[in-house]
């Protein structure tokens, strides 16, 4: 028995008159919410990248998101550059599990004594950097190259390039480490 099912996957983009989108070759992408909302804002994706049931948000001005080629990002992903000059970047050949959740802002200023003690900070995560489901990666961290961050993590502080990431909140635990996306 054959069956020829066709599934229509949508995606939702909203982009503000001033906001950029750049797109590279082979890019695939399905089931996906892009919101671009203030001015100069730029989402670039680089050649050879795969996006599914991903929401990426870019709120505030002179922001942006970059996805380096070959990287792979999975469902129920969350990216988010929020508020005034901030960058977001994600290296090349980087692979992303589900659900990771990356925002270079808390989504609200809190303040002491008038002074605002929560400014949003850029994030950059260098090529080849594997993160495991369910991680959460926080404002003002660089994740080093050849790295892993394991599974229900919360990253809050720099890692170094190959290095084995885990726990709440993220700790090195090996280095030295290489790892291949081949099984």
């Amino acid at each position: 028995m054959k069956f020829n099912i066709m599934h229509r996957l949508r995606n939702k983009i909203k982009v503000d008159k001033t906001g950029n989108i750049s797109i590279g070759k082979n890019f695939k992408m399905s089931g996906c919410k892009v919101l671009i909302s203030g001015k100069n804002n730029s989402l670039r994706f680089g050649d050879d990248i795969r996006l599914r049931d991903v929401f990426i948000q870019i709120i505030g001005n002179n922001c942006s998101i970059t996805v380096g080629s070959g990287s792979v990002i999975g469902r129920g992903s969350y990216i988010s550059a929020r508020e005034q000059n901030i960058s977001l970047t994600i290296g090349e050949r980087c692979g992303f599990s589900r659900n990771v959740k990356i925002m270079t802002s808390d989504g609200h200023p809190i303040y002491k004594d008038g002074i605002r003690i929560n400014e949003a900070k850029n994030i950059t995560i260098e090529d080849d950097v594997w993160i495991a489901d369910n991680v959460t990666i926080l404002k003002g961290v660089t994740i080093g190259s050849g790295s892993v961050v394991g599974i229900n993590s919360t990253v809050v502080k720099n890692i170094p390039k190959e290095s084995v990431a885990v726990g709440n909140p993220a700790k090195v635990v090996k280095e030295n480490i290489t790892w291949q996306d081949k099984f």
